[in-house]
């Protein structure tokens, strides 16, 4: 058996202690549950994979080539959860054009306003990437803080799907994915992650925070296993949009 991520970066008193309190259970996994993608944008990806180094000489916030592998599990899932009629919902970021409302953002990177000064008809940087696209009937969530939940209306969402676990995928796994993942934990969500389908610019943060996750607030599990878990969920269970698109208004007269 393939030994975790995070396994390289504990000391033996570490993982003697995670060992005697008990943690690291694993969960019973919910019976409803729903995909969460959080903010698989440009801006964290980057528009091509490349090195981290040279990515972010463009895109501030780009996780590196790294991002792009994760694309492609995430990927995976999406399309899975598509063919069982499970919920997927995305979130992403939303700003003024004046960046005035990114708050405490623009305290802690001395490049932030970079993002309102980005040229227009270039990319716009809190658009998820093109190869995971958000389909018709899939639900985009736009968010200013780190967590999905907070002052979004993603836990009314879930309510209204009536689910009672997520699955989280995407970025950073030490900022956005930790964040969300805590909060579906404090709102007792069962929580499980995809350890392939996260990443972060950071490799140590991204091992020690699936680490943190795992022993208190999700399950962390391989890609495979819960493309699995999705294959025992009923199919089409959920009343998901229907994804129409509404007929144009008719002109008023002038």
């Amino acid at each position: 058996m393939t030994e975790p991520v995070w396994n390289q970066f504990l000391t033996e008193r570490d993982k003697a202690v995670f060992a005697a309190g008990g943690f690291g259970a694993t969960a019973d996994p919910g019976k409803r549950p729903a995909l969460l993608v959080i903010d698989v944008s440009w801006a964290f990806c980057g528009d091509k994979p490349e090195p981290i180094l040279d990515s972010i000489k463009r895109w501030r916030s780009s996780c590196g080539a790294e991002s792009w592998v994760a694309v492609g599990h995430i990927r995976s899932l999406i399309d899975k959860a598509h063919t069982r009629g499970l919920p997927v919902i995305y979130t992403t970021a939303a700003y003024r054009d004046d960046n005035w409302d990114a708050g405490g953002w623009r305290w802690k990177n001395r490049r932030q306003d970079e993002d309102a000064a980005r040229p227009r008809g270039a990319l716009d940087g809190n658009e998820i990437v093109a190869p995971i696209a958000p389909g018709p009937r899939d639900i985009v969530v736009t968010k200013k803080k780190p967590s999905g939940f907070f002052g979004t209306d993603l836990a009314s969402y879930l309510t209204l799907l009536g689910c009672d676990s997520v699955v989280v995928t995407g970025t950073t796994t030490s900022g956005c994915v930790r964040a969300t993942v805590v909060d579906a934990f404090s709102l007792n969500y069962r929580v499980m992650v995809a350890e392939e389908g996260c990443f972060d610019r950071s490799e140590a943060s991204h091992a020690v925070s699936l680490c943190d996750m795992h022993a208190k607030y999700a399950d962390v599990m391989t890609v495979a296993d819960i493309l699995a878990y999705f294959d025992t969920i009923p199919a089409d269970q959920f009343d998901l949009p229907k994804g129409a698109t509404r007929p144009e208004r008719p002109l008023a007269a002038e």
